[in-house]
Order: structure tokens, then C-alpha cells, then sequence
């Protein structure tokens, strides 16, 4: 996976993304990280990429032209990397800003999927509204807050995405789960020392009965979830009872809702392959 980042501030996502898993990553060409400085295709002479908006206001506005020209400049680079002689190159363009899509989970995994993602960080009061358009597929939000840039948001989506990418973190399984990976919050979890502050590790994780750990740690992450997330809780629940229903013979007996789930994922991944 190829990340490219057109910022005013790309030392800053050089060095936020060049730390541990995903240094290491970059290292082992799982993912490669590419800020492009917005403000080098610039025609002024002191390289200003800003301007006052059209009918007043506060603050500053990202001109179009020096992101628009980074923005061509890039894909000539990502379709000579890929030897394409098509005249439109097919890469998403995300827009960090408060006025997108909430950035979820979901969209992590359908996002890893892609061979390029180019991220387009806005600074002082936004950027001319006539390149978004011209340019974005996708406008992102990582909530309703808002932040001095677009910079710090595609570092959060790009370590978000990585983790989903094979060879990442070393083991699928680790990404599969965690927190959000199936709908629901993460199970509790516990390393040494057994005993720490007179609390112990429960006894099942220390049991080795590998089928009662996965059913404590689905009843740990329904209670989590259901306490923490009750949205969540209720988009699962639901999942499970349209499942049973559908599958009326696969669900006779009774069991908990934790086996339930256990029941509905081995059937699905059974469909699935």
C-alpha cells in the first residue's frame, strides 16, 4: 500500500509515521509513506499558497492551483510507478474535514484494499472549495471537532489502515481482534505477573482449554460492548437474532448469546471459503 499525503507540513508526517510498526513496516515494503509539500508548486515568489476568501472573513484560504498542480504532479508519478498509459488515473483522493463521512472501522478495511490512497490535508480556514471538487472522492471526518489541520486526521486513518494490510503486524489474527474488527470491544487482557495488586488472571486464561477462552472472551467482549457501546451491542444482538432465523436448523439447541456468536462466525467463515 502506497500512502501519499499532499500537506504544508510534511516533515510532520514524515516523523509521525516514521516510528515503530509502521517504521517497520515501510522498512519491509509492506507500506510506503509519501508526503509531498504543497507549498513547492507554488508560482509565488515566496512561496505563498494562501489567500484572504472571497466575501470576507476570518482567516486565511489554501489557494487551488499549488494543490491542484501537487495533486498532477503525483499522479504522473503513481502511473509511471504502475507503467499506465490510461488518461484517468482511478486512485481515491480523501479530504480530511469536519463535513465528511465518519471515519470508522468499516471504511479502515475497505480502504486497505486499495494500491494508492492519496490524502489531501487542508490548513488555515480550509482550501478553495473549486479544486475539492474538482479533485476529492472521498471527504473524511474523524468526529465533530475541528483541528488546526487535515494532518494529524490521515495520520490516524493511515496507522488505522496499515494495521489491516498482511505482514503489518505480523499476524492476522492480531488485527482480527481487536476492538471494532467484528462490531464489538475488545476482551480484557492480561501478561504477567499472574497476581498484581491482589488481583489475579482469571482462571479459564490460564487453563489451556483454548474453546472455554474463546467463549470467555466473547462474553467479556458482549459485556464490554453492551455496557460501553450500547449502539453497537444492538447492531450485533440483532445480527445474531436475523442470523438464527435464517438458519433455524443450525440453532435448535439453546445456547448463550457468547455461543451463539461463536456459532454464527464458524458458519459464516464457513460460507465464506
Amino acid at each position: 500500500m502506497n500512502f501519499h499525503i499532499l500537506t504544508l507540513f510534511p516533515e510532520m508526517v514524515e516523523e509521525g509515521l516514521n516510528t515503530s510498526i509502521l517504521k517497520r513496516a515501510s522498512e519491509s515494503g509492506y507500506i510506503s509513506i509519501n508526503a509531498i509539500n504543497i507549498r513547492d508548486y507554488s508560482t509565488d515568489k515566496h512561496k505563498k499558497v494562501d489567500d484572504y476568501p472571497y466575501g470576507g472573513g476570518a482567516g486565511m484560504l489554501m489557494q487551488a492551483q499549488p494543490v491542484f498542480d501537487a495533486y498532477e504532479d503525483l499522479c504522473g508519478a503513481i502511473k509511471k510507478s504502475r507503467k499506465s498509459r490510461a488518461k484517468k488515473l482511478n486512485v481515491r483522493v480523501l479530504y480530511m474535514t469536519p463535513q465528511g463521512k465518519r471515519f470508522d472501522q468499516k471504511m479502515a478495511e475497505e480502504l486497505s484494499k486499495e494500491k494508492d490512497l492519496i490524502f489531501l490535508c487542508g490548513h488555515y480556514e480550509g482550501i478553495d472549495e473549486r479544486v475539492i471538487e474538482e479533485i476529492v472522492t472521498d471527504e473524511v471526518s474523524l468526529g465533530d471537532f475541528v483541528l488546526t489541520g487535515g494532518e494529524l486526521p490521515a495520520m490516524v486513518m493511515i496507522d488505522c489502515i496499515s494495521r489491516l494490510i498482511p505482514g503489518v503486524l505480523g499476524s492476522e489474527d492480531s488485527a482480527e481482534d481487536e476492538s471494532f474488527s467484528d462490531g464489538l470491544l475488545e476482551y480484557p487482557q492480561y501478561t504477567r505477573p499472574e497476581i498484581w495488586h491482589d488481583k489475579k488472571v482469571p482462571d479459564v486464561l490460564l487453563s489451556g482449554n483454548h474453546k472455554e477462552i474463546e467463549k470467555w472472551r466473547t462474553e467479556k467482549s458482549l459485556e464490554k460492548t453492551r455496557e460501553k457501546r450500547p449502539d453497537l451491542y444492538e447492531a450485533i444482538h440483532k445480527e445474531i437474532e436475523e442470523f438464527k432465523a435464517e438458519n433455524p436448523k443450525k440453532f435448535r439447541k439453546q445456547r448463550s448469546e457468547a455461543e451463539d456468536l461463536i456459532k454464527m462466525r464458524s458458519l459464516s467463515n464457513s460460507i465464506l471459503k
